[in-house]
């Protein structure tokens, strides 16, 4: 005879919800700016956009022949540290910075690479994925 147990996950608390919905509303913020300065700035600058909105998730690809060896929902830690690079928002939030107080060089596809990279770490944070242990799980 086996027995069922009902386990029930447990409810986000206030604070996890507060923090998600805060990522959620960058997200939409880089997303609209994105395509706002795709619209003003044309396709090479919404094609750098969406670039960035997937080029974060394909360090996936760096350890992909080690996939059918991890266990479920674990990265290959051969990839964490890419994945992890590509995913701190203090990157691309410092090479904004960058590109806003220097003269040189002005390139609104770059500014537009720039916001569809946030979006992609927005929403990841805002559906709860996070920075990846060395191990390559999931960190708390």
């Amino acid at each position: 005879m086996t027995s069922t147990t009902n386990v029930t996950p447990a409810l986000p608390t206030a604070t996890t919800v507060a923090r998600r919905t805060a990522w959620l509303a960058a997200a939409l913020f880089w997303t609209a700016f994105a395509v706002l300065e795709g619209v003003n700035h044309g396709w090479l600058a919404g094609t750098l956009a969406l670039l960035f909105l997937l080029v974060p998730d394909l360090t996936f690809l760096v350890a992909l022949d080690e996939a059918p060896r991890t266990a479920q929902g674990q990265l290959a830690p051969r990839a964490v540290p890419y994945y992890n690079a590509m995913h701190r928002a203090l990157v691309p939030l410092g090479l904004l910075m960058v590109y806003a107080v220097q003269p040189v060089f002005s390139w609104p596809p770059a500014f537009a690479a720039l916001c569809g990279w946030l979006a992609h770490i927005s929403y990841d944070r805002a559906f709860g994925y996070g920075l990846r242990t060395k191990e390559g799980f999931q960190r708390d």
